[in-house]
């Protein structure tokens, strides 16, 4: 899906929401800053295989979407911290529901699978 699409107004709203978290960390990220704020590096402690290139397009992305705020503080070295927006956490909140069906179809396979 393309980043496009999160800005295109004639799509459906599931289209919308899915667009701005596509991609494999976004609500692994969305998940870990619901907890408070995060530094980059503490974000990529907690996601092994989360390359800092990656994390920090993810985080741009997040932020031109208007998810998280990034703040820089002046002192040395640079230190940055990325909240959630209330926006964010709206999003963050609406996803409990989706979460909580995955974790039932995960258990449906799991059943399908031992009884095969």
């Amino acid at each position: 899906m393309t980043r496009s699409r999160a800005q295109d107004p004639n799509v459906c709203g599931v289209t919308a929401a899915i667009a701005v978290i596509d991609g494999k960390w976004k609500t692994s990220l969305l998940w870990l800053l619901e907890s408070g704020p995060h530094r980059p590096a503490e974000l990529r402690r907690r996601l092994p295989g989360l390359t800092e290139k990656v994390l920090t397009q993810a985080l741009r992305e997040m932020e031109e979407d208007g998810l998280v705020h990034r703040e820089v503080y002046d002192v040395l070295p640079p230190k940055t911290v990325y909240t959630l927006t209330d926006f964010g956490l709206d999003l963050s909140e609406a996803l409990g529901p989706v979460s909580d069906w995955g974790h039932r179809r995960l258990n449906q396979l799991r059943q399908h699978s031992e009884t095969s």
